[in-house]
């Protein structure tokens, strides 16, 4: 086996698998990548059994074979490399030769036969769908995924695609149990067909993010319960949770709380001066309405006091609400508008957070006991 590859082609093949290769594994295999060449291009696989990444590159091809090295050393290796182009060879005794310019490096590989089967089937059918429209519902939504192993239905975003009239929808939801986010985008052409629903675990996810990151569109599609995802280049394979989703939708309140209008971004700099005296043990804010003013406060006994008032447009109610703070900087973050609404319900129900223009993103948080 050998070839010669652009050094930052190679390095950014590699760099793409660092999330997906297992870091803590008793196979250590799967702490390696698979490299293989065939008719001018070289391709780099990795997976953890759950999560596979295929990519192919183009490079000058000696001779063919394949072989497995470690991922984060190979990565060491390229990232210190100065020359412009890396020249890469295998031994018979399957030791590994890279090359550029003055520096040389020799790594011991694994045979590729010990590396798992990744098949490079396709998905019965594929849909198109802008890259930045899936990192968009990605950005509104991850934040609210659970971090509770025993709930694996809730460590993971829900997706659902739905056609209203001649709009075609994508809506992507994540909850913790404590808040809810529910964001959507319009499409031209017909949402991928995923009956109910599916669920994406947190790790896929992010390795989805990773491809719309740097990718204007990808083909989107399912196969024996996968997503797959390809791009000219790279095909992301993701193993869905085989498990149901809560109804979301009985959580949106189905009465009007009191709507107050907010300019987001003063709102969201007095909630991050209030995280600042917050700890692990307490990292609650009490927002209070009155006439013309609304006052954040958060008292930790552990590192002091914070008060802050702003003035704004309401004349109801005096009224106090509770919330995590981070919570709330989480779902004001995510409002694309320059104004925010909540609708604050009463007693102990929820509160929407929300756009003042659109209904592409809502959050719904629990306030707390005051």
């Amino acid at each position: 086996m050998e070839f010669k590859i652009n050094r930052n082609t190679f390095f950014e093949g590699i760099q793409k698998t660092l999330g997906i290769v297992e870091k803590k594994t008793t196979t250590p295999i799967l702490n390696n990548v698979l490299l293989k060449t065939q008719q001018n291009k070289l391709k780099i696989i990795a997976t953890d059994r759950e999560i596979s990444l295929l990519s192919d590159y183009d490079a000058q091809i000696a001779e063919n074979g394949e072989i497995t090295l470690s991922a984060k050393k190979l990565y060491e290796m390229v990232r210190e490399i100065q020359g412009e182009e890396v020249h890469f060879s295998k031994s018979a005794n399957n030791i590994v030769k890279i090359t550029s310019e003055r520096a040389v490096y020799k790594i011991p590989g694994l045979p590729a036969d010990d590396f798992p089967s990744v098949v490079e089937s396709q998905a019965d059918n594929f849909v198109n769908i802008a890259g930045p429209a899936v990192k968009d519902l990605i950005n509104k939504t991850s934040f609210a995924m659970a971090f509770d192993e025993s709930r694996k239905n809730l460590n993971g975003v829900f997706l659902e695609t739905s056609t209203d009239g001649t709009n075609h929808i994508w809506r992507m939801v994540a909850t913790d149990g404590h808040r809810l986010a529910v964001a959507k985008v319009n499409t031209p052409e017909p949402g991928l067909e995923m009956g109910k629903g599916i669920i994406i675990p947190r790790k896929g996810l992010m390795e989805v993010r990773k491809i719309t990151d740097v990718h204007e569109n990808i083909s989107v599609g399912i196969h024996k319960n996968m997503l797959v995802l390809k791009t000219d280049s790279t095909i992301l394979k993701v193993n869905l949770v085989d498990e149901d989703y809560p109804d979301y939708k009985r959580v949106i309140p189905a009465e009007r709380g009191v709507e107050v209008t907010l300019e987001r971004d003063s709102f969201l700099h007095a909630l991050r001066r209030m995280n600042v005296v917050s700890s692990e043990r307490y990292s609650g804010v009490i927002i209070s309405f009155t006439d013309g003013k609304m006052t954040l406060n958060s008292t930790n006994l552990d590192v002091g006091e914070a008060t802050e008032e702003i003035f704004i447009e309401y004349s109801g109610e005096d009224m106090d609400v509770g919330f995590n703070v981070n919570y709330v900087i989480d779902a004001v973050s995510a409002v694309p508008t320059q104004s925010v609404i909540l609708e604050i319900g009463s007693g102990l129900k929820p509160t929407l957070i929300k756009p003042s223009e659109g209904d592409d993103y809502l959050c719904i948080v629990m306030p707390l006991k005051i």
